[in-house]
C-alpha cells in the first residue's frame, strides 16, 4: 500500500470516528438511526439472537406476530439463504414529536437471498417499524410491511 493510500484510508477512518463521536451520547435520533443501523447489520451477517435482543418484549409484526415468529422466520431465512442483504432504497427516521420515547422508521427496501454469490430471489418492500425507547437501547415493537 502506498504512502497515499495509507493516508487516504487513515483520514477517512478519522472522519468516520468524528462523525461517530459527533452525534452525542444523549442524541436520541442519533441513537435511533444507530439502531436502524444495527439491525440491518444484525440481519446480514445473520444473527438471530442479535436481533432477538432488539426487539421489544411486546414485539408485533403485521399485528399479530410475536417474537417466537420472529426467530422462526429468521432461522429458517438464514439456514435458506447464507447470503442474505438488505438493501434500503429510501429510509426516513423520525422521532415521535409528542413523545421522545418513541420514534419511526419508513423504508423501502429490496431484500435478496443468495446460496452463493447471485441472488435467487429479491424482494422489494414498503416496510415501518415502530421503536421504543427503554434507558439508552431503542427497541423495535411492530414491524409492518406490504
Amino acid at each position: 500500500m502506498s504512502a497515499h493510500t495509507r493516508r487516504s484510508v487513515s483520514l477517512g477512518l478519522a472522519g468516520a470516528l468524528l462523525a461517530l463521536t459527533g452525534c452525542g451520547k444523549d442524541d436520541p435520533q442519533a441513537r435511533l438511526e444507530a439502531a436502524v443501523h444495527r439491525l440491518q447489520d444484525h440481519v446480514e451477517n445473520r444473527k438471530t439472537s442479535a436481533v432477538m435482543d432488539m426487539l421489544h418484549a411486546r414485539f408485533r409484526a403485521q399485528g399479530e406476530l410475536d417474537r417466537e415468529w420472529a426467530q422462526r422466520t429468521m432461522t429458517l431465512l438464514f439456514l435458506r439463504y447464507p447470503n442474505v442483504k438488505v438493501v434500503a432504497i429510501t429510509r426516513n427516521t423520525r422521532l415521535d414529536p409528542d413523545t421522545p420515547l418513541t420514534g419511526t422508521t419508513e423504508a423501502q427496501v429490496l431484500m435478496t437471498g443468495a446460496q452463493g454469490l447471485i441472488p435467487e430471489r429479491v424482494e422489494p418492500y414498503a416496510i415501518t417499524l415502530r421503536w421504543r425507547r427503554e434507558g439508552d437501547d431503542w427497541k423495535l415493537i411492530d414491524l409492518e410491511w406490504r
